[in-house]
């Protein structure tokens, strides 16, 4: 991986040229009084580094005669390590992250300005920690102050994810690898779910068998928080409170994925948990299932972005207007949005290290282009959530529709001729879901 590491540095400080770009470590996050949350780094410092430790910083200053990748880390101390586990050190922070110098985290301020002083631009993303803007913009104001003196420094602050979030969009061999093992233990947990639900059981049982496996072969945990929603629940987008007994005429959906080497999965099912859809049950998940369908087929190099959201909204405003939830001409409904009181959100977003990962989705008036090696969600959902009001000039919804929510979820990644679902081992065809 320290390969990958290093031709992933080179890449973007090929891109940013005589600028200097500065990346912080994610902070640790307390859960409660003095006990902290396992940590997890910053996606964009792991992606460029690998290293796994709070309180660092890298600097890429491609234009520097000597030192061109400079990590910041905490240095060696037995008694905080005795306590709070092993630290890299600054001398294998050089033998085995590929730094050309390594310095204390200490001494930051002192050695930043040899970096910074001969760069055009600093690529340094504001917002994530006031302190440390505060430190920047002070190394930057400090520079400019000097700069007539130098006829060199930085004149502005650039987002390093304009050029490196296009990097991450496209996922490399080695990412990939990762994504399929993140998908394969996925997979397993999704099926042992499928056949181990029952009702009277709680949907925190169906968890903990899920989040088991995801421990059990060797991946970091959930993704994200595990969504177990029966009955109504499933009309919550994102509920995890997962503590309601399931009953033999409710649907499960499962939304639920995990994270192997940083990377991660996103798959979502939903299936009856008696082994027996109802005949209500049925015919909006056929209807899912036919929108997800076709929204896969759009997943092909050249096509836009948006292709599956409208091939997907397309086929599920067709199907609410067969069974009467909706009414009108279908061109015009879609246009008007009368479909969002039963489908809310968006049909796909990009994956990789981050669950809904980097890379724009919009360049202005032009949706993004799919191109080979991007990995994005397919998930259509229909909800017929309590209490919901139609849309105006719509049908009153008939009460043998309210509280099914439906959705079906795949990562897909966009090949050279076309598209490969990652998570094609759960099933979602109704024959393999009943009992």
């Amino acid at each position: 991986m320290q390969t990958e590491y290093r031709q992933r540095r080179e890449q973007l400080m090929a891109k940013i040229g005589s600028g200097t770009a500065i990346f912080r470590s994610a902070p640790t996050a307390v859960m409660h009084n003095d006990v902290e949350y396992i940590y997890r780094q910053d996606s964009d410092f792991f992606y460029l580094t690998g290293f796994n430790e709070a309180q660092a910083v890298a600097v890429l200053a491609p234009h520097h005669p000597e030192h061109r990748f400079i990590l910041f880390v905490q240095p060696k101390d037995r008694e905080k390590e005795v306590w709070s586990g092993y630290r890299c050190g600054i001398d294998a922070a050089k033998e085995f992250y590929g730094a050309d110098v390594a310095y204390p985290i200490a001494e930051l301020d002192e050695k930043l300005p040899q970096y910074l002083e001969k760069a055009n631009c600093i690529y340094y993303h504001l917002g994530r920690d006031r302190n440390f803007n505060d430190k920047i913009l002070q190394h930057y104001q400090n520079l400019l102050r000097t700069y007539p003196k130098r006829g060199t420094g930085p004149t502005s602050i650039t987002d390093p994810g304009t050029v490196l979030n296009t990097m991450r969009l496209y996922k490399s061999k080695t990412e990939l690898d990762l994504m399929r093992q993140a998908v394969e233990i996925a997979v397993e947990a999704h099926n042992y779910a499928l056949q181990t639900t029952a009702p009277g059981r709680y949907e925190y049982e169906i968890q903990a068998e899920i989040e088991h496996i995801f421990r059990l072969r060797g991946g970091m945990g959930p993704a994200y928080p595990s969504i177990v929603a029966s009955g109504k629940n499933a009309c919550v987008l994102h509920y995890i409170e997962n503590n309601c007994q399931m009953q033999a005429n409710d649907l499960l959906l499962i939304d639920a994925g995990c994270a192997y080497g940083y990377y991660n999965s996103d798959i979502t099912r939903t299936f009856p948990v008696s082994g027996k859809f109802t005949p209500e049950q049925k015919a909006l998940y056929e209807i899912v299932l036919a929108a997800q369908k076709q929204a896969i087929a759009e997943v092909k190099p050249g096509n836009s972005f948006h292709a599956p959201h409208n091939a997907a909204v397309r086929i599920l405003t067709e199907g609410l207007v067969e069974l009467g939830l909706l009414k009108g001409e279908i061109d015009k409904l879609i246009a008007e949005e009368k479909y969002k009181p039963f489908y809310m959100h968006r049909t796909s977003h990009w994956l990789g290290l981050d669950v809904h990962d980097v890379g724009v989705y919009q360049h202005g008036e032009n949706p993004q282009t799919l191109q080979p090696g991007q990995v994005l969600t397919i998930e259509p959902g229909l909800y017929i959530v309590p209490d919901t009001k139609p849309a105006e000039d719509q049908p009153e919804i008939d009460p043998r529709w309210v509280g099914i929510g439906i959705r079906i979820e795949d990562d897909v990644l966009v090949t050279a001729d076309g598209n490969e679902v990652l998570t094609a081992g759960v099933p979602k065809e109704i024959k393999d879901l009943e009992k």
